[in-house]
């Protein structure tokens, strides 16, 4: 009998076919698990995990059970003339079922791999989820969707036990190779086993090397065949949002459309979220003047943020921007991040990195008519300066460059307010100058909200008016900056706004103070209430004298004292003192000073004892949080 070859290209056509249909219940249900919330969602991923597990003749008996003449699929089927059980479309069904785990873990494993950040970004800039599926989440995640469909078209060219029970061995219909290979050793003909063997080897091998290529050239995302599905996904986007769910999109952006600003912009909040180790519970206003929101590390600071903009939900509370609630606990009000018109400029920038500067700008602009679009990426590109920059890829951007893109693209969509995380943390210092002064002056021409956040305490006090202190998810002090810095009230907002010379005090009148970490006693200007536990005086208000000649013996709180070690940056001196007495350890010192470098060099020829003296004027005050 000549060797035939029908099992080749019955296994070919079986797993080209159930890869389509693999790849795109795949592709699409790994998109519904990446962005699903709700319970039992472990549960549902190991039910699409489970043919993976199963034994693929446990899976073809389940599926024989399911599609069989005595189910109740089989007997519909049977009543319109179709019949399943050992045809070629059961042979598809079986190779389906095995691959589609396989394809659904690898493009869900790539989704997940999308930094979230850009998904929150889109969400900000007005794009729908069905938007930010094909064109953020897909692109970025195409070379694990590319990996996912050879190895589900490599899973389907082998399956065996399932196609076996579901579809039978039928000569040239749905013999396939795996099936040949079985008879053909059980018939004793070793030869022609080893020759579908070799087949289905060469075929693997070929899939792990389409694999490996891809894994190894450049992201799918920056080439042309991207850009070209980009572009297409963009017209079946346009056709979705703006034909079939034209009522939708005209009654939401009907209820949120951008404000006349009759009245001064403003933003209250009024919320609580339930977090890890704390509750956020905060309540401010504020208006059209920059606020900074200064906190350590944990404080609540990002997580405020992402409330206002729709990204995480409070537990309970309320937030109002201009008149319109956006959030509203009580009311049941939970506008979507789309629909809020509030600008958020991510720490990391969160650039789509598969689009260029031009595109990245005009993303948010999508509703608008070409023209009208055009003419906003070109006014913020000019703003931002960044002309000639147009047709780079973020990752070909300086970190400086980057951070004026991810400003225009949040200013390019005229937000009623605008939301910065910890915007210049990346930045080295001469860029966090640049970026600062570029920020000041786009916050005096701005005429919504603005909230700064930032754990430093001279960025937030060169580009806001106005601090806001958070600890363990609470205000514990707001208002003018200077207030806030010449007197905070308490040792964490003392702490906060880097005062270093802190100690404990003990109330001897009205107008002395014990400081007891120190060993002296001060002369304070204020009466000193019974609630002060703290005292502080900031590192570049002590004054130092040679010696007590003159007028400097009628001053009060001056104490010899001694220089126990010093550091140094570009232009100042850091100098740990100990008072009445020399050190006997480096680490043993009660105050520190800061001098300009000017000064160091006329303090260092002085002999000891120095003199130093803590103004009365400048001595802070504070209770106990």
């Amino acid at each position: 009998m000549p060797f035939a070859l029908f099992p080749l290209w019955i296994s070919l056509k079986t797993a080209f076919v159930a890869t389509i249909f693999a790849a795109i219940a795949g592709i699409f249900i790994a998109g519904w698990m990446f962005g699903y919330q709700g319970k039992g969602k472990g549960f549902i991923d190991g039910i699409f995990t489970l043919p993976l597990v199963l034994p693929p003749t446990v899976v073809g008996f389940l599926l024989l059970l399911l599609l069989g003449r005595n189910s109740p699929v089989g007997a519909f089927l049977q009543k319109l003339g179709i019949v399943l059980i050992f045809s070629w479309p059961a042979a598809v069904i079986a190779a389906s079922v095995v691959a589609f785990p396989l394809m659904y873990k690898t493009v869900l494993g790539a989704f997940n791999q999308v930094d979230r950040n850009l998904i929150d970004c889109a969400r900000t800039l007005g794009a729908s989820e069905f938007r930010i599926f094909w064109q953020i989440l897909l692109p970025l995640a195409w070379p694990g969707v590319v990996g996912g469909t050879i190895l589900a078209f490599a899973r389907a060219l082998g399956e065996f036990g399932a196609t076996l029970m579901l579809a039978g061995s039928i000569p040239g219909k749905t013999q396939t190779m795996p099936i040949a290979i079985f008879l053909a050793a059980e018939a004793g003909k070793m030869r022609e086993a080893l020759i579908w063997t070799l087949a289905m080897i060469f075929i693997a091998v070929f899939a792990i090397a389409a694999i490996n290529r891809w894994s190894s050239s450049r992201t799918f995302a920056r080439s042309r065949l991207a850009i070209r599905l980009g572009r297409w996904l963009c017209i079946v986007e346009h056709f979705v949002e703006h034909r079939v769910l034209r009522v939708d999109r005209r009654s939401e952006q009907d209820s949120t459309r951008l404000m006349e600003w009759d009245e001064k912009p403003q933003l209250q909040i009024d919320i609580q979220k339930k977090l890890t180790g704390f509750i956020l519970n905060n309540q401010f206003e504020t208006d059209n003047k920059p606020l900074g929101i200064l906190g350590a590390s944990g404080s609540g600071k990002s997580m405020t943020l992402r409330c206002i903009a729709g990204l995480e939900t409070p537990t309970e509370g309320r937030i109002v921007l201009n008149g319109r609630v956006l959030f509203d606990s009580r009311a049941k009000i939970d506008l979507p991040s789309r629909s809020r018109r509030i600008g958020f400029v991510f720490q990391n920038y969160a650039l789509f990195p598969h689009m260029r500067v031009a595109r990245n700008i005009g993303f948010g602009l999508q509703d608008l008519a070409k023209e009208e679009r055009q003419f906003r990426v070109r006014k913020y590109i000019q703003l931002m300066q960044l002309e000639g920059l147009e047709w780079r890829y973020p990752g070909e951007l300086s970190g400086g460059q980057q951070q004026r893109v991810a400003l225009a693209r949040a200013l390019a969509t005229a937000p009623e307010a605008l939301l910065f995380d910890e915007p210049l943390s990346a930045l080295d210092s001469f860029l966090r100058s640049h970026i600062e002064q570029l920020l000041i002056e786009v916050f005096s021409t701005y005429q919504g909200a603005t909230l700064f956040v930032t754990h430093k305490l001279e960025e937030a006090y060169r580009v806001c008016d106005r601090l806001l202190v958070l600890s363990d998810g609470r205000v514990i002090t707001s208002g003018r900056k200077q207030d806030i810095f010449e007197h905070p009230p308490t040792l964490t907002v003392a702490k906060l706004t880097e005062c270093k010379n802190l100690s404990r005090v003990r109330s001897m009148d009205r107008q002395w103070v014990e400081a007891l970490d120190w060993n002296c006693a001060l002369e304070v200007v204020e009466p000193c209430p019974p609630t002060v536990q703290y005292l502080g005086i900031r590192a570049h208000h002590l004054v130092f004298f040679p010696t007590l000649e003159g007028r400097e013996r009628a001053l009060k709180n001056v104490f010899p004292c001694w220089l126990s070690k010093k550091s140094e940056t570009q232009h100042r001196m850091t100098l740990y003192l100990r008072l009445h007495s020399p050190t006997k350890q480096a680490i043993d010192y009660h105050l520190q000073a800061e001098v300009f470098k000017e000064k160091w060099e006329e303090l260092k020829n002085w002999s000891f004892p120095w003199y130093i003296h803590l103004d009365p004027l400048r001595l802070i005050l504070m209770e106990k949080d």
